[in-house]
């Protein structure tokens, strides 16, 4: 007879505890579609692109003489690019591998050489093209839009500039940094803009 009551009641404590996940799980899609409440996170190749960006963006020590770059594919994602610190690399990846809905991380971040030359190659470039009045309004940015990667003397640009003007102004003034072997400009144009 206790036996049989026991049984009942696991049974309705069970059927009950099921009834209050479905409603709260009921309420919670009620409160969402209304805005009173939180909606899931979308885990879509959209929301994985803008959450990876965002993630990258807010890095403590990522700045114009780094470059990072990612490409996702479904739920998995390949960091790309060069940065000055070994931190920065495994920072990347850490703050990539948190976000919600990235399975699996592809890191090919490389780690430039310490130079002291590189250094003062970095620092001249910075002056030549962010000290210039035409590109003096990339300068006002948190993290500049035009990156300056040194690699033993060879400098690349990378990143957005508004025209192709822009462009080629950053190009001519990395050319005239003394001590640069080479300098390969990959600035993209914004779209939009000539």
């Amino acid at each position: 007879m206790i036996r049989h009551h026991w049984t009942q009641f696991v049974v309705i404590c069970t059927l009950t505890l099921l009834g209050l996940e479905l409603a709260g799980r009921e309420s919670l899609r009620t409160l969402a579609a209304f805005g009173n409440g939180p909606a899931p996170p979308q885990r879509t190749p959209a929301y994985l692109v803008r959450e990876v960006r965002h993630q990258l963006l807010l890095l403590p020590y990522y700045s114009i003489f780094d470059n990072i770059e990612y490409q996702v594919r479904g739920y998995t994602v390949e960091l790309r690019g060069e940065v000055v610190r070994p931190t920065l690399k495994s920072d990347a990846e850490n703050v990539v591998k948190h976000v919600e809905g990235v399975e699996k991380v592809i890191d090919h971040i490389k780690v430039l050489p310490p130079s002291p030359s590189d250094d003062r190659i970095r620092l001249a470039e910075y002056r030549a093209i962010y000290g210039y009045p035409a590109l003096n309004k990339y300068a006002l940015q948190a993290v500049g839009p035009i990156h300056i990667i040194v690699d033993n003397g060879r400098v690349a640009l990378e990143g957005v500039v508004d025209s192709q003007g822009d462009k080629d102004v950053a190009g001519i003034r990395a050319n005239g940094v003394p001590g640069v072997f080479s300098v390969a400009n990959h600035l993209r144009v914004r779209s939009g803009k000539i």
